[in-house]
């Protein structure tokens, strides 16, 4: 972790009750003046919640195992989500991007919580938080450190900001020792937060075990 002269927030999972209750009162208002109907906040919600990560990890494992998927996924990830038959939702563009020896990618917001839910489910409260979108850009080092990822000084470290039109899914490297693993026990390697670039993938050992 880099060194400070200074304190700052922790990246933490506090819950975000002011913003709630003006989603709640925005709701309200757009229900009384039939710009939207609750039933079609309802079905939105419903398949919100009813995104995961899984999704996200499938185009991993397959990427690990296929390169020519893996070129694919990386020249057009929504192309790549439809050819497994996956819902990409309905950001125009969704961008995957490659961890390897010399580059590792992380993914923030800094505006809002722009992200992958169709891919990785709802996305969790520190990304959503002002300490994690303000730091992730001015001392990205140090918040993958407080995540437990440490890099070497001559790894690139670079900073993906999402946007309303672009989503990012980081395919995060393949962990060594899982050359055995099927497909599909590969994908249970991949975690949410490996495909936002701020954890690696488990290792083999602790699904095994």
């Amino acid at each position: 972790m880099s060194e400070h002269d200074h304190d700052h927030a922790p990246i933490t999972n506090g819950d975000e009750p002011a913003a709630a209750a003006r989603v709640r009162a925005l709701e309200a208002l757009l229900v009384e003046r039939g710009v939207i109907a609750r039933e079609d906040v309802r079905q939105g919600i419903d398949w919100l919640v009813s995104r995961s990560p899984a999704d996200g990890a499938r185009l991993v494992a397959r990427a690990w195992v296929d390169p020519a998927f893996r070129q694919r996924l990386l020249a057009d990830a929504r192309a790549a989500a439809l050819e497994l038959g996956l819902d990409p939702g309905p950001s125009p563009v969704v961008v995957a991007v490659e961890n390897t020896e010399a580059v590792h990618h992380m993914v923030v917001c800094t505006l809002c919580s722009c992200y992958p839910r169709a891919l990785l489910g709802p996305p969790p409260d520190w990304y959503k938080s002002l300490a994690y979108r303000s730091r992730a850009v001015s001392d990205p080092r140090g918040v993958l450190g407080e995540f437990g990822v440490v890099l070497d000084d001559d790894v690139e470290l670079r900073v993906l900001d999402s946007t309303a039109d672009i989503r990012y899914l980081v395919v995060p490297r393949r962990p060594p020792g899982s050359e055995a693993l099927s497909e599909d026990e590969l994908a249970t390697l991949v975690t949410r937060d490996a495909m936002i670039g701020v954890a690696q993938p488990a290792a083999p050992a602790a699904v095994e075990s």
